[in-house]
Formats: structure tokens, C-alpha cells, sequence
């Protein structure tokens, strides 16, 4: 049979726009051309220099730097963090190179994110509500809400154990939360004072971080040549379930979902705001050009994130023995094994390690850089909160209501969590926060690997064979260590009444994926699947359905 799809068949009540089935997409008309003006985040206009016939411009590449760095603050969040911790604890310098692979993974996934918002106008939550049914789209939403609030909650947790460091207990874990929450609001907005500002602000933020985990880097010392061995040597002598267990940790923790959702929306809004020449979507060598510096300057942010978190499990690799800190007399020593025994280190216990080998200062410092880290990625995790609810459900409110909504629904449970939770035991709570965001993957590299692939889309630049082969098992062997970490926390809980719900949920959940998936085999080729599905692989309007392979 055959079905029209048209994209111009939408319905508009109560502010929200209802679309209509369709294969093919057209960037969205711009702010000028609309009857109301939609603003952006970022209205400052970005000169891009002319540059002739050279390969590479370094004032071209300026133009285009903004997106990446945002985008790799979610690399360097609380959870990353403690994340770092526990593998320099556990395993020492042995990780490295899972950190590296993690790394490397997660950039090859924000090209497909940048390419997505560069060529088509939309980020990753338009294009889903485009092409998904009703409900379909509306679980998606709510999964990938699930992955900010979890997200959200590390970083403003993060940013309270850090006050509450840095005045040495007199500001309760709830008194920092709201501290973040309210100055969160005001730093959201420096993009009134311009562009350029913002970005320079978090640029000052990701220095904070690099110069005080520097610091504590070099105040520690470690072995060069045991970090290169780690680092780039894929082998892990001597280890078990527990370094196991932490190595999947690593990936589930630099492998954010809602920072895919992200970085095409903070693309999509710098790229559109280019001037001199204007931007042309149809003309395939600006596209292509603004590609390429994009993945430069991606390749440049995830490095410098790369490094500072290659700091972080430096410092715990050997000092983490109770004996010397209690022979300095330390006010912490409550926190410390009596038995001799490695201590569980979080944030908040590392701060403490470092003050008690190094000194009140070495405390600060990590203080310092740790309050960076949470109110950096509390204000990119906001901005990713509007764009997916934007994205989504397509709502047109105001500023100032889209902000108070989006970190409404994280400050309840926050705030739930600080007010009930010691600040000295969250170990638990970081976890669970973990494995809720390693669950909500699939719900972002499926999605990316679909839209990016199918030529409606793309057009000339969807993903070619390599790419599909390659991201497809990417995006297997991620969700898969994933899973692993979800069966292995799940297991962990020793809990009759839990396994059986955590059994129900685990259907409903891979009957989701799956679906999921079912587009995704479509949109690479797959056509003896393409049995209704509703994304297709073709740029045409008229779309003929197949029920059966091609020969």
C-alpha cells in the first residue's frame, strides 16, 4: 500500500505543535521568517572568515569552537569523577586504556550527534518527534527525562559536597543543593551578555578543573612509565570481578545519553547563527567544511576531558592505607577502615584523603575543582533538559518557563536525597544514579544511528556501509558492558521482592529497545524488516511500503 507522508500536515493547539507521519525532513524556517519569533539560546552572530582554498584555518576552526566543550563538561560531571575514584583505587593505572577506548567511542558518537544537527537544522529530540508514533516518542521522552534527572542529581550533589568541603560542615548537603540550584539560574543567563561570554565562562570553568586536578596530579607524582603502560597497553594483569565491574563503570560513566541529545542541539544553534557567507544547508562543500571543524574541535575538548580524568585516577592508585593518615591526626579518621583495608572513596572521602596525605590545601584545591566540575555540568545538563523537552513536544514558552520547568523536575528528588542522605555515605546513591543512566543508553545511540543513516535525512551525507557496520557494533558492545552493569548491580541486592519487579521491568524495557531497534535495522538497510515501519530509507514523499527482501 502507500501512505503519504507530509510534513507540512501538523496541527498547532495550545502552543504545541502536533506533527504528521513523514520520511523526509526540512530544516525548520528560520527566526525572521516565522509569524512569532522563537528565540534561541545563543543570539549573538558568529563571523566565519573567508579562508580561499585552504585546507585548514585556525580562524576558521575559532568560529566553530563552542559546541565540543559544552558538550565534553558532561565528561568531567560528579559522576565521572567519583567514577575516576573508585578505578584509581581498585585498579590503579590499569584502566587507562578503558578510559582512552571510552574516550575515543564517545567521540565517534557526538560526530554522528553534530553531523545530524550541521546537515538537517534539528537536533536528535526534533528529529525524533518527527519520526516517531505518539506513544513511542512520548516513552523516549520520559526515558531520556529519567537520564538528566539521574545526571542532574550527581552534579548538584556534587556541587553541595563541595561547599560543604570548602566551609569545612558548616553548609548541610541541603543548604549546598539549594545554593546550586538558585546561582544555576543565574549563570543560565550569560548568554543574554553574548555568546562568546558563555563560552568563556566555561572555558574558565574546564581551566578551574585542569589546573587543580593538575595540581594534585603533580603533588602525587605517580609513575610515568607504569601510566603510559596503562594507558595504552589493553591488559589488565592480575584482576577480578571487582576490576572487572569498575572497567564497565568507566564506559557507563563517560558514555552519557543525554549529551548525544545535546551536543546536535548546541550545533544545530551556533550553526545556524553563522554569518559571512551565510549558511546554506543545500551547498554540500559549507556543510561539509562545517563537519569537519566541528570534529576538530569535538577531538580537541574530549582530549583535554580525557587528561584531566587521566589526573584524577592518578592520585589513587597507592594511597589509599589508613596507617598514615591516622599518625597525622586527622579530623577524618572515622572515615578510614580500622582494619587496615582499602577505603570505598567517593568525592567527598577523596577530598578528605588528599587533605590528610597533603594538607588542608591539597582539600581545598580538589574542593575547588570539584564545585567546577558539578556547577558546569548542572548548567549543561539544564540546557539539555529544554532542548529534549523542546525537542520532543515541541513547546514554545517562554524563557524564563522553560528553565523553572526543566530544573523543577530535578530539584524534588535532589533535595529528597540531601535532606535524607549523610553527606559522608552516597556511595550507594551514585551507583544506583549509574546504572539508571546506563539503562537509558540505547534511547540515544539508537536513535542517532538511525536518523543519521537514512538519506531522507542526511541526504548525501548518511552514514555510508563502514559507518553503519561500525556504529551498529559500537552501539552493541556499549549497551551490552552496559546491561552487564545493570545485571551485576540488580544481582547485588539480594532482594526476592526486587528481582521479581526488576523481571517485569526488564520486558517492558527490552520490548522497547527492541522496537527501537527494528527501525534502526530499517533505516540501515535491512528492508525484509520494513513491515510499517515508519522510517524509510528514501528521500521521497510518496512512500511504497516492502514487505519482503530486496534480491
Amino acid at each position: 500500500g502507500k501512505e503519504k507522508y507530509r510534513e507540512d500536515d501538523a496541527s498547532q493547539e495550545n502552543g504545541i505543535i502536533q506533527p504528521t507521519q513523514y520520511s523526509s525532513i526540512s530544516p525548520p524556517a528560520s527566526p525572521v521568517e516565522q509569524d512569532e519569533p522563537f528565540s534561541t539560546y545563543f543570539e549573538e552572530k558568529v563571523h566565519i572568515p573567508e579562508n580561499g582554498n585552504q585546507v585548514f584555518s585556525f580562524r576558521k576552526l575559532w568560529a566553530f569552537t563552542g559546541p565540543g566543550f559544552l558538550m565534553s563538561i558532561a565528561y568531567l560531571d560528579p559522576g565521572n569523577i567519583e567514577s575516576d575514584l573508585q578505578s584509581g583505587a581498585k585498579a590503579g593505572f590499569k584502566l587507562l586504556w578503558v578510559l582512552l577506548v571510552a574516550t575515543i567511542i564517545g567521540l565517534l558518537l557526538q560526530r554522528l550527534a553534530a553531523r545530524l544537527g550541521v546537515v538537517t537544522g534539528m537536533h536528535l529530540a526534533e528529529v525524533c518527534n518527527r519520526q516517531y508514533p505518539t506513544v513511542p516518542r512520548i516513552i523516549l521522552w520520559l526515558m531520556v527525562e529519567l537520564a538528566i534527572i539521574g545526571s542532574d542529581m550527581q552534579e548538584v550533589i556534587g556541587c553541595a559536597i563541595a561547599l560543604n568541603l570548602l566551609s569545612v560542615g558548616r553548609i548541610p548537603l541541603w543548604a549546598g543543593v539549594l545554593i546550586t540550584i538558585t546561582d544555576t539560574f543565574v549563570f543560565l543567563f550569560l548568554d543574554k551578555y553574548g555568546l562568546r561570554k558563555l563560552e568563556a565562562f566555561f572555558g574558565f570553568l574546564i581551566t578551574v578543573m585542569a589546573v587543580s586536578f593538575g595540581y594534585e596530579y603533580v603533588l602525587v607524582k605517580p609513575d610515568q612509565g607504569e601510566l603510559l603502560k596503562g594507558m595504552f597497553v589493553p591488559y589488565c594483569a592480575d584482576c577480578g570481578p571487582v576490576q572487572l565491574e569498575q572497567a564497565v563503570g568507566i564506559v557507563g560513566a563517560v558514555i552519557m545519553p543525554h549529551n548525544i541529545y545535546l551536543h546536535s542541539a548546541l550545533v544545530k544553534s551556533i550553526y545556524s547563527l553563522l554569518l559571512v557567507p551565510e549558511v546554506d544547508r543545500k551547498n554540500k562543500k559549507e556543510v561539509k567544511e562545517a563537519n569537519k571543524y566541528f570534529f576538530i574541535e569535538s577531538s580537541i575538548a574530549l582530549f583535554v576531558s580525557f587528561l584531566i580524568n587521566s589526573f584524577i585516577i592518578c592520585f589513587f592508585w597507592s594511597w589509599l592505607q589508613n596507617t598514615e593518615c591516622n599518625a597525622t591526626g586527622s579530623p577524618h579518621t572515622d572515615l578510614f577502615p580500622l582494619n587496615n583495608g582499602t577505603l570505598e572513596v567517593d568525592i567527598y572521602k577523596g577530598g578528605v584523603v588528599l587533605g590528610c596525605f597533603f594538607g588542608p590545601a591539597a582539600l581545598y584545591i580538589w574542593a575547588i575543582g570539584i564545585l567546577a566540575a558539578g556547577q558546569s555540568s548542572t548548567m549543561t545538563g539544564t540546557y539539555s533538559g529544554q532542548f529534549v523537552m523542546e525537542g520532543f513536544l515541541n513547546l514554545r514558552w517562554s524563557r524564563f518557563a522553560r528553565v523553572l520547568l526543566t530544573r523543577s523536575i530535578a530539584i524534588t528528588p535532589t533535595l529528597l536525597v540531601a535532606i535524607f542522605q549523610d553527606v559522608q555515605h552516597l556511595t550507594g546513591m551514585n551507583d544506583f544514579l549509574n546504572v539508571l543512566q546506563s539503562m537509558q543508553l540505547p534511547f540515544a545511540l539508537i536513535p542517532i544511528l538511525t536518523f543519521t543513516s537514512l538519506t531522507s535525512i542526511m541526504n548525501d551525507f548518511a552514514n555510508g556501509l563502514v559507518w553503519k557496520i561500525s556504529g551498529g557494533i559500537v552501539i552493541l558492545v556499549v549497551c551490552a558492558i552496559n546491561m552487564y552493569f545493570v545485571v551485576v548491580y540488580v544481582t547485588a541486592l539480594n532482594s526476592i521482592p526486587l528481582y521479581v519487579l526488576a523481571a517485569f521491568l526488564s520486558v517492558a524495557y527490552l520490548c522497547f529497545v527492541g522496537y527501537l531497534a527494528w527501525h534502526c535495522l530499517v533505516a540501515l538497510g535491512v528492508s525484509c524488516l520494513d513491515f510499517g515501519s515508519r522510517v524509510r530509507n528514501t528521500p521521497a514523499m510518496l512512500v511504497e511500503e516492502q514487505s519482503e527482501c530486496d534480491p
